[in-house]
């Protein structure tokens, strides 16, 4: 036998329970992909790379960090790659990160050039990465939510 009040207390404990589930359950699937996966560059696995904190992939394919700065330190790794291959210009490690068969890469090109201040046609230079890894997160994303100091630090560790 449940008490006078045990019954409105096992009832209302239920009902925050419930609400708790649903507020987790539209963050989990309202927050995209990027942010999710702390993979905020949209990184493919390509089934060899094991990249430094990759806990997984994704039913789609995409990498799964253990923590955000890995995802940074990632996407820092892929610039360092496109610099080695003589891909220096902003329009260029843009075309390569995002391709126009999957993306409207003019588009692309502009939000990042406008969101860094680095024109389209200049060299990206190691000391721009910070901005330019911040710019990729906002347009895949369409949200930013990464400090600055995690920024740099992933750009640091890669």
């Amino acid at each position: 036998m449940v008490g006078k009040y045990g019954l409105h207390a096992m009832y209302a404990q239920i009902a925050v329970l419930s609400i708790l589930a649903i507020i987790l359950f539209t963050k989990t699937t309202n927050t995209p992909r990027g942010i999710r996966n702390n993979n905020a560059g949209n990184i493919r696995w390509d089934g060899q790379t094991e990249w430094l904190g990759m806990s997984g992939a994704d039913a789609d394919g995409f990498v799964v960090f253990s923590d955000p700065i890995y995802g940074v330190r990632a996407m820092t790794k892929i610039l360092k790659s496109y610099n080695r291959r003589g891909v220096f210009r902003l329009n260029d490690i843009v075309s390569t990160w995002a391709p126009s068969n999957e993306n409207d890469t003019d588009s692309y090109i502009k939000s990042v050039s406008k969101n860094t201040g680095i024109d389209a046609d200049a060299t990206v230079i190691p000391a721009q990465y910070p901005a330019v890894i911040s710019a990729l997160i906002y347009h895949e994303n369409g949200q930013q939510p990464y400090s600055e100091n995690l920024i740099k630090n992933g750009v640091l560790l890669g």
